[in-house]
């Protein structure tokens, strides 16, 4: 009888410390959302996203509201001289001195993916800006191209990538051009094209950079370009007929699944490595997955896993910097997930989209649904659409812009149809 009393007491008093520790949680998540303005607190304590388990509360409208703000915020930012303002304090209304040649370039492959969304005369007139600045500022050596970016002392084949990107999205667009002004595009991209391919090392990935004056090649190889580099090969491929990179793109793929994510995780489980290769690789193997390329079915359970690693392993959700660059990757994890009806994958992927952006979508300035932060009446043009680095950040860059708002093409694309 005593031990049956014992047993009853210490039911109960571990169902008092459950429910204890659950109101400790949403009192805690509470002040977090008080102190940062976000309910996402809430949500990630309160629902299971990893299990699919959640309740959807972003909506289309705000992401196209969201989408048409980021646009008139890069836009504003451009130069005449067809580059971009890098950073913009928006309280204290200054510029950084700071600048990023590859992030410039991001910003312009931004630019020609917004123009595959609306295609207007101001979005055209962008990219050729921008297409024009590198123009001037690229070197031809025989058959390959390479930028030149005024004051940097060494080139970055991430830049080359980019700039690549930045042709193919546009030119896959097919904006109203002239004979001349197409044949100068496809001229200057494939003297671009041929330049990663040039670049690719003796491991199958690419030289991280290379000599300015001669566009020789060099440097260890870094996780980031080869992402970019193997996205840039992989669209060419795929989607503007340049058919004798599809080799060289199956053999770099290979190699970079081996190196940055494979050899990588196996010393680091949450390797930074893999970090900087995610959106990039997931986006340019969804691409191959989804192609006619030799042994493209290797590729459907690469893509899948790196979501899965991004999400239970590198905890993205739980990150207080902007990770609109993890959404590139894990909305093609989604779309892949939906194409191989693989409904708990599906699920959980939709969870960790709708509460992550939701968080994201409120650092924009002025935006749809901002915090006490980003909430502003402000008429500065150069402020409204722009996208903090975190919640109480408030230089806004164009790459963080530029990437949050390819996520949310994707979302609106893929998700929230």
């Amino acid at each position: 009888m005593a031990l049956g009393k014992l047993g009853t007491w210490l039911k109960s008093k571990r169902r008092s410390l459950l429910l204890g520790l659950l109101a400790l949680f949403v009192v805690v998540a509470a002040g977090l959302g008080f102190r940062f303005g976000e309910g996402v607190y809430v949500r990630v304590l309160l629902e299971s996203p990893s299990s699919g388990k959640c309740q959807h509360e972003l909506t289309r409208p705000v992401l196209e509201r969201s989408l048409a703000l980021g646009t008139k915020f890069l836009l504003a930012h451009q130069k005449p001289a067809g580059n971009f303002d890098y950073e913009y304090d928006w309280r204290e209304r200054r510029f950084t001195d700071d600048d990023n040649e590859t992030r410039q370039a991001g910003a312009l492959w931004g630019v020609s993916l917004l123009y595959q969304t609306r295609k207007t005369p101001e979005l055209a007139a962008a990219v050729e800006r921008g297409l024009a600045f590198f123009d001037e500022h690229s070197r031809a050596v025989g058959k390959v191209r390479c930028s030149v970016y005024p004051g940097s002392p060494v080139g970055h084949s991430g830049t080359i990538a980019l700039v690549a990107l930045a042709y193919i999205e546009y030119l896959r667009a097919e904006p109203p051009l002239t004979t001349e002004q197409r044949s100068l595009h496809e001229q200057r991209l494939d003297q671009y094209l041929e330049m990663l391919l040039a670049s690719v090392n003796a491991d199958g990935v690419w030289f991280g950079d290379y000599d300015i004056k001669s566009c020789k090649p060099r440097g260890e190889h870094s996780s980031y370009s080869d992402g970019e580099a193997l996205l840039a090969l992989t669209k060419a491929a795929k989607y503007l007929g340049r058919r004798q990179y599809v080799g060289p793109v199956m053999l770099s793929a290979a190699a970079g699944k081996r190196i940055n994510v494979q050899e990588a995780r196996a010393a680091d489980p949450d390797s930074d490595i893999t970090k900087g290769y995610y959106q990039w690789s997931s986006m340019a193997f969804y691409e191959i997955a989804t192609s006619d390329f030799p042994h493209a079915e290797d590729y459907p359970a690469a893509v899948l896993d790196l979501a899965d690693w991004v999400i239970d392993v590198h905890k993205i959700l739980t990150r207080n910097r902007n990770t609109g660059y993890a959404y590139e990757g894990i909305i093609h994890a989604y779309a892949l997930a939906q194409k191989q009806k693989d409904a708990a994958r599906t699920a959980k992927y939709g969870c960790v989209i709708d509460i992550g952006m939701q968080r994201l979508v409120g650092w924009q300035v002025g935006g749809p649904t901002p915090t006490r932060f980003t909430s502003t009446s402000t008429s500065d043009a150069k402020a409204i659409g722009g996208v903090q680095n975190s919640a109480y950040d408030a230089p806004l860059r164009i790459d963080v812009t530029q990437h949050q708002m390819h996520a949310t093409q994707l979302a609106l694309e893929y998700v929230y149809r």
